[in-house]
């Protein structure tokens, strides 16, 4: 059964790409294009990775993953940033906040999808 992954991205492009990529390797990914929705949207999707961008309208993607780490189901959900926030001190902000990895845009295709499966399957 293919294992869910929740994507929260704003830009169409973006979000076809990844959804299209998690799904060429077997995942199951839902769309989520506004921020304000993602929590409740994890909620109900119950998924197994988040990836989320950080430059979100309405809502930041670093409030928004604080706001999974407030949340008693979804705390201990692996979330990986997806930004084109791309310096040593922005990943460090990011990884502050919450998230338990982070790749820069523009993606590299093999390393976005080693990430999502280092979250999913870490090596032993």
């Amino acid at each position: 059964m293919p294992r869910p992954v929740l994507v929260v991205e704003d830009n169409e492009l973006n979000l076809k790409l990844f959804c299209d990529l998690l799904r060429a390797h077997g995942f199951a990914p839902t769309p989520v294009r506004d921020g304000r929705e993602a929590v409740a949207r994890a909620r109900e999707s119950a998924p197994d990775l988040i990836v989320t961008d950080i430059q979100l309208p309405h809502v930041t993607g670093l409030e928004l993953i604080q706001r999974f780490r407030a949340d008693p189901r979804l705390k201990s959900v692996p979330i990986m940033a997806v930004t084109a926030y791309a310096g040593h001190e922005d990943e460090a902000r990011i990884r502050a906040a919450g998230a338990t990895a982070y790749v820069s845009k523009p993606i590299s295709v093999l390393r976005f999808i080693e990430e999502v499966r280092n979250l999913l399957d870490p090596p032993a």
